[in-house]
């Protein structure tokens, strides 16, 4: 079988993809000089949030995610972050292939919260390679590639941060069910407000004169189930 080994060199936003975008730059070998005709990959990427370390404000902000500090020897658990298909043209010995990665800014997504709460530093990813190589010298042969194929990639917390503010800029946006943005539409039209962002300072102001010194945030400590393992393709 033909040796196949993957190497991430490095991680860029797509300014000009419809969405947010990251292009992750592989590069990939092939052992034993036969040419690989093409290769059907198959890309799981993983955040792995124990092997960074993070400042008090970093800590406070993951705390819904990971709960308390000294929790985090059990609850610092990896987070999957994508899974994606790409075609690599035929090669032989050694290429390079662009891997692009869709992403969301919806905070209720895991991966987008942990990011979120990031300043600064490297976001620790894995990824983990399968898939189907076609190779042969003098013919055509099916090889699997093999599930323990994998590549880390230290991802800026800068380059997500570009990413994001190329397509919003200075925003964010909320996920919500339909009767409540029925809700929210009905005040606003009572109300006669511009926008949406008035619309919610004008709840706010309103909650701030009801309780001027609200509680702290009510943590319930919720913590992410263990990813151990590369999911079904």
């Amino acid at each position: 079988m033909t040796e196949l080994a993957f190497t991430c060199t490095g991680v860029r936003s797509d300014p000009y993809a419809a969405g947010p975008t990251l292009v992750f730059r592989l590069r990939i070998t092939a052992s034993g000089g036969a040419p690989v005709h093409a290769l059907a990959l198959r890309c799981q990427l993983r955040i792995e949030p124990a092997r960074r370390a993070y400042g008090s404000g970093e800590a406070e902000a993951l705390h819904d995610l990971f709960g308390d500090r000294s929790r985090w020897g059990s609850t610092l658990q990896p987070i999957q972050f994508a899974q994606v298909a790409v075609m690599v043209p035929g090669f032989t010995g050694e290429t390079e292939a662009d891997v692009p990665v869709p992403c969301t800014y919806d905070t209720d997504v895991a991966a987008s919260r942990y990011l979120a709460a990031l300043d600064d530093g490297d976001v620790p990813l894995l990824m983990l390679f399968s898939g189907t190589a076609f190779t042969g010298a003098g013919g055509f042969r099916v090889e699997p590639v093999p599930w323990d194929r994998e590549a880390r990639c230290p991802m800026p917390v800068a380059v997500w941060r570009e990413m994001i503010e190329q397509h919003f800029p200075g925003c964010g946006w909320l996920r919500l069910r339909r009767d409540t943005i029925a809700e929210l539409l009905a005040f606003r039209s009572h109300r006669a407000l511009p926008s949406w962002e008035e619309t919610v300072r004008a709840l706010l102001d309103a909650a701030r004169a009801a309780d001027p010194e609200p509680p702290g945030p009510a943590w319930a400590g919720a913590v992410l189930p263990r990813t151990g393992e590369r999911t079904a393709p």
